[in-house]
């Protein structure tokens, strides 16, 4: 059985998950931009305790509450007005009290994300392995982009990831990979990659990437597998060096000189699923 929505045709059952991945794609920008900050408010508060000061009693600020707003004049979004990628071209991109202008993330974001499920149900159906993947696109997408604002691999998305691929490999909706490979795979991915950073800072005395690189290549490793990680990391790394270099030569490199490495990362993860690991050693010439 294709599917687990009965009686659907093969192409509308990617209609549909394509459909919510645009619904769930809204969701995500307010995970990529609410977590963060929230991130930072548990920090200002474990260091406020440990101090022995007091922290001024603030707004709930979680990923329900409050509402979404314009930036500018505090204007909430009505129901209509947060409707994926249509309300966006309906008001133009700008807000409809102020007429500030909404980023064109917001509905790239949403617009990716439906392209996502699109394709996992296209590919595997609804079924529980297209759901699975569908997850594991959304949580990395998730990753990238949050990274590359603000080089912060949040473990509350890296270490379920993580957990996920172990967990789906187990109860076999991952029938490429057994749970033996996706074990390997998840400590092989974090070991790699923790003794590079250990190698570079003896050698240096500088970090060269943060913890949450190694949670993600870890997750990668088990959703892959251990056989897996070898093209993925090559990829990440050459298109990761092409890229940081463009950024120097044209003085994009942001405070620090630093390029986070999770989004370059997350590009080998969904290269990985649209077309196969091994697919990888074809694009870097091996």
């Amino acid at each position: 059985m294709r599917g687990l929505v009965l009686g659907l045709p093969p192409g509308l059952d990617a209609a549909l998950a394509g459909f919510l991945g645009l619904l769930i794609g809204s969701f995500l920008n307010v995970v990529i931009y609410r977590l963060p900050k929230m991130m930072e408010r548990q920090w200002a508060a474990e260091c406020a305790e440990f101090s022995g000061k007091e922290l001024e009693e603030a707004e709930t600020f979680n990923l329900v509450r409050p509402r979404s707003r314009c930036s500018s004049c505090g204007h909430v979004i009505a129901w209509y007005e947060n409707i994926p990628v249509l309300s966006y071209l309906f008001l133009k991109g700008k807000c409809s009290v102020c007429g500030t202008k909404f980023g064109w993330r917001y509905p790239l974001i949403e617009a990716v994300t439906g392209a996502l499920f699109f394709f996992c149900a296209w590919r595997w159906g609804l079924t529980y392995t297209g759901l699975a993947w569908s997850g594991f696109a959304a949580a990395l997408l998730v990753l990238a982009v949050i990274d590359w604002d603000t080089t912060l691999l949040p473990d509350d998305i890296t270490l379920p990831l993580l957990w996920a691929g172990l967990i789906v490999a187990a109860v076999g909706w991952n029938p490429p990979v057994s749970l033996t490979n996706a074990l390997w795979g998840a400590v092989a991915g974090y070991l790699s990659l923790w003794l590079v950073y250990w190698a570079f800072k003896l050698a240096t005395s500088k970090e060269g990437m943060g913890y949450g690189d190694f949670k993600l290549f870890a997750a990668l490793g088990a959703w892959f597998g251990w056989s897996a990680l070898v093209p993925m990391i090559l990829m990440a790394s050459v298109v990761g060096a092409v890229v940081g270099i463009a950024m120097k030569f044209s003085s994009g490199l942001r405070e620090g000189g630093y390029v986070p490495f999770g989004p370059f990362l997350a590009g080998a993860g969904f290269t990985a699923m649209v077309f196969g690991p091994q697919s990888i050693l074809r694009f870097v010439g091996l």
